[in-house]
């Protein structure tokens, strides 16, 4: 059986099930120390001193305050897009639970009784925590094509609408986790729970002004990761590293769920308006959309969330005319950061939301409405890319819509009352259909030059050295299957090395639906150079594994390194926000089905069907397995998910206040991979991690207002609270 395309188990799978796999609370190293976080307990403040209390006994405890830091040759900053978040706070506080200084101590629980006492003397300032109040911009991006207003000057109707989605927590299995380890040179190795091994290497180095040589990151086995462990371990992992240094001991910190839950980055709240030109024949003429995230306290990554927030927001249709202003502002609020679909979500609650208005409001079927105007093969999109192939829009709405049978249920009784228990509920069905860009902005992948390393051991057996990591999204299975396949060898014979900085070549990061499609890419070039430099000369029928030896006995090791090369005529303007915008695009579409309980204004979600095109499907279980987890998460976004704030922090910090679907709220799915292969990808891959996040909250929001027969609000989580007052309107 040929490795891509086939079902072949997971290579990390029985370690994980069984208990053997190490995560990085598992470890423990002699004479080791555990860190703890003294934090911030108000939004804004200015900082006036940093004290010890004289009544505490500081024997064998560790202190760390921002002071150390630039003593010590380093710079107070946790190295990102820009230089403006501190890794400890200095001078003033710009949000509830920022790290102020740091403790440890051989005993955790002692060390968290002495961060009590770590006295910090305050000013509270008024925090500013609403986005639309903000004069602080931490990223705007403009993008304009057509002439908008002659656009909507031969539009028959214009519609405006408003659309708003809340903070929604990542919720990893694994809090986040780091040890570090100092060095007899003076240098530091950290392991931990992490996505982007060569962020967090970047940020010690700048954190602790080292050199390449002196700063290690090793991945540990990582218990999900969804984004919020992207950006946000080069802060933990340089407390650990601080207190390392200074006390000369291994420290590891590991975060309690609830300090998790309040001091990490969350999604970017959204509000987001649309004003639209249509003719009465349902055909799309223009649109002027402002897209408006609330950053939080600091930059970390909101510019490329706005990007792709931008890049997405007209969704997968034609317009003659667009223009789309964004902007993301600083609060005092926790600051947002990455998060499975990172912009994308928001933009696509927005502009399905408006088109299922637009449809009611003309008396349009919804369905032919967006089929009406969906971009296909030839078609233009407003960035000025042309969608020249891989192009599967029709192709998943018809799967989709065929295999659900949602025109007929769609029609069905929607009233599910039971005279005999006294029960109230009504059932509807909804739709959402989505794009979304596969891989870095623009130019982002030449920027990157993503590396791999492959090198041939004896027997045909063959390393791979990546900094791409598992998340949980299977790519220690994924680049074996790649390499096996190119090379005509088994799956067992390809072994991956530990992403370790100090032994892998820079792969670029694990975000943006990027790992198969761009990575994996690279490990086919790689592997094929390999077999040709093998096979090359070798005797008559002689098989690979025969081949390497005499390869090796003849000259020597062999490693190939290959780096990641753009497909021609990729061109990108980021000034203008002109050019292809996405190497390719995955299509999808979600249907659902859902019960509404008019008494308690619970929703129940029933049936959940989509078809989803990622290209050619490496492995089946595990893009099936990514589809339903991201689906999932987007009917949790939905109307479960809801971050509670107060005075700037999170508030419903526990896992019994902050509420996710469980296996029990999990619907009956149905999931439809369709495959229309991208030319430049791995066997014609794409990208399918971060698109299912991106349509099932529309689709949820649809079915609530097909049950009921009135508007709902356009907010989500459209939690009962919010859904209560509507039901006075239903009969």
């Amino acid at each position: 059986m040929a490795p891509v395309g086939s079902r072949v188990p997971r290579l990390d799978g029985r370690d994980k099930v069984t208990g053997r796999a190490i995560y990085v609370d598992d470890i423990t190293v002699p004479d080791m120390l555990f860190g703890h976080t003294v934090r911030s307990k108000v939004a804004r403040a200015r900082i006036d001193s940093v004290t010890l209390d004289p009544a505490f006994d500081w024997t064998g405890i560790t202190v760390v305050t921002a002071d150390d830091i630039t003593a010590e040759g380093g710079e107070n900053v946790v190295h990102l897009i820009e230089d403006d978040q501190p890794a400890l706070a200095l001078d003033k506080i710009d949000h509830i639970d920022e790290p102020i200084a740091l403790v440890a101590c051989a005993d955790r629980e002692r060390a968290i009784e002495a961060a009590a006492h770590v006295q910090v003397a305050v000013t509270p300032l008024e925090p500013l925590l609403d986005m639309t109040k903000s004069e602080g911009v931490a990223s705007h991006i403009r993008l304009e094509d057509g002439d908008l207003e002659a656009a909507f000057a031969r539009a028959d109707h214009i519609f405006e609408g408003e659309y708003r989605t809340g903070a929604q927590e990542q919720l990893y299995i694994e809090n986040q986790g780091i040890i570090a380890l100092p060095r007899t040179d003076g240098g530091i190795t950290v392991k931990g729970s992490l996505q982007c091994p060569y962020y967090v290497h970047r940020a010690l180095k700048r954190l602790m002004g080292l050199d390449d040589s002196r700063v290690a990151v090793i991945q540990t086995v990582t218990g999900g990761g969804f984004g919020g462990k992207e950006e946000y371990p080069s802060m933990i992992a340089g407390h650990a590293a601080l207190l390392a240094r200074k006390s000369g001991h291994p420290v590891k910190i590991i975060y309690e769920r609830d300090e998790d839950l309040r001091a990490t980055t969350k999604r970017h709240p959204s509000i987001v308006t649309h004003r639209t030109g249509v003719m009465s024949d349902g055909t799309l003429v223009c649109t002027e959309i402002n897209v408006l995230f609330d950053a939080g306290a600091y930059i970390t990554l909101s510019p490329v969330v706005l990007s792709r927030g931008l890049l997405h927001a007209c969704g997968p249709y034609r317009y003659d005319a667009v223009v789309v202003d964004g902007r993301a502002m600083l609060t005092n609020s926790v600051p947002a950061g990455a998060f499975r679909g990172f912009g994308a979500p928001q933009v696509t609650f927005a502009y399905e939301r408006h088109l299922d208005y637009i449809a009611g409001r003309l008396g349009i079927d919804k369905l032919e409405f967006r089929y009406k105007n969906t971009l296909g093969l030839g078609d233009r999109t407003p960035t000025g890319q042309v969608l020249d192939h891989s192009v599967a829009g029709r192709q998943v709405i018809d799967s989709v819509v065929a295999s659900a049978n949602y025109q007929e249920r769609r029609v069905q009784s929607t009233n599910l009352d039971d005279p005999k228990t006294g029960e109230r509920r009504r059932r509807g069905v909804g739709l959402s259909y989505f794009f979304h860009g596969a891989g870095f902005t623009g130019n982002g992948e030449a920027y990157l030059k993503g590396k791999v390393a492959l090198e041939l051991l004896a027997g045909g057996r063959v390393l791979v050295k990546t900094a791409s990591t598992d998340i949980g999204q299977g790519t220690v299975t994924i680049f074996p299957q790649i390499a096996a396949q190119t090379m005509g060898i088994d799956v067992h014979d390809v072994e991956m090395a530990p992403p370790d900085t100090s032994q892998v070549p820079d792969s670029g990061p694990t975000v943006a639906s990027r790992t198969t499609m761009v990575v994996g890419k690279v490990v086919q070039e790689a592997a094929q150079e390999i077999l040709d430099k093998v096979m090359d000369g070798a005797p008559d029928g002689a098989d690979f594994a025969q081949a390497a030896d005499t390869y090796l006995e003849s000259h020597g090791p062999l490693r190939v390194d290959a780096t990641f090369r753009s497909p021609p005529n990729i061109q990108w303007d980021p000034d203008t926000y002109q050019g292809d915008a996405y190497p390719c695009f995955g299509w999808a579409c979600d249907i659902v089905e859902v019960e509404v309980d008019l008494d308690t204004a619970e929703v129940f979600i029933t049936r959940f069907d989509t078809a989803q095109d990622a290209g050619k499907i490496i492995h089946p279980v595990l893009a099936q397995g990514q589809v339903e987890g991201g689906s999932l998460q987007a009917l949790g976004h939905a109307c479960m998910e809801e971050v509670v704030w107060r005075d700037g922090g999170m508030r419903n910090d526990r896992l019994t206040n902050y509420i996710i679907p469980t296996c029990l709220d999990a619907p009956e799915m149905h999931v439809e991979l369709i495959e229309v292969p991208y030319d430049y990808g791995p066997f014609g891959a794409k990208g399918i991690g971060e698109m299912p996040m991106d349509g099932g909250a529309p689709a949820v929001i649809a079915a609530i207002e097909h049950a009921l027969g009135v508007p709902v609000p356009n907010e989500i989580p459209l939690t009962p609270e919010r859904l209560l007052p509507v039901l006075k309107e239903v009969v």
